[in-house]
C-alpha cells in the first residue's frame, strides 16, 4: 500500500503590472522591513479573506477613486466626442462650398 502525501494547501501565482516608481518604493519598504512584496500582499490578502475592516476601507477607497477617475475619463472622452460632432456639423468646415 503507497502512501501519499497531500499537500492540501496549495498555492495560486498571480501576476500583475505596476509602474516602476511604485515597484522601486515598494521594493525598498520591503526591503527596509525585511519582508518581500510576495509576504506583504500574501498578508493583505488575508486580511481581506478575513474582512479585516481597515483592509476593506483600503479597497472601498480604491475602488471609490477609480470609479471617479473613471468619470472622469468618460467626461473628458464624450467633451472630446461633443467638440468633434460640433465640428464636423460646423457649415463653415464646408470644403463643398463653391464661390461664384
Amino acid at each position: 500500500m503507497s502512501k501519499k502525501y497531500i499537500d492540501f494547501e496549495t498555492k495560486k501565482t498571480v501576476h500583475f503590472t505596476m509602474t516602476r516608481e511604485t515597484h522601486a518604493d515598494f521594493r525598498i519598504a520591503c526591503f527596509k522591513n525585511r519582508l518581500t512584496m510576495q509576504d506583504i500582499l500574501e498578508e493583505f490578502a488575508q486580511l481581506v479573506a478575513a474582512e479585516n475592516p481597515a483592509a476593506l476601507r483600503i479597497m472601498t477607497n480604491l475602488s471609490e477613486k477609480k470609479r471617479n477617475d473613471e468619470i472622469s475619463r468618460l467626461s473628458d472622452l464624450d467633451s472630446e466626442s461633443i467638440l468633434n460632432v460640433i465640428s464636423n456639423l460646423n457649415p463653415l468646415n464646408d470644403d463643398d462650398t463653391k464661390e461664384d
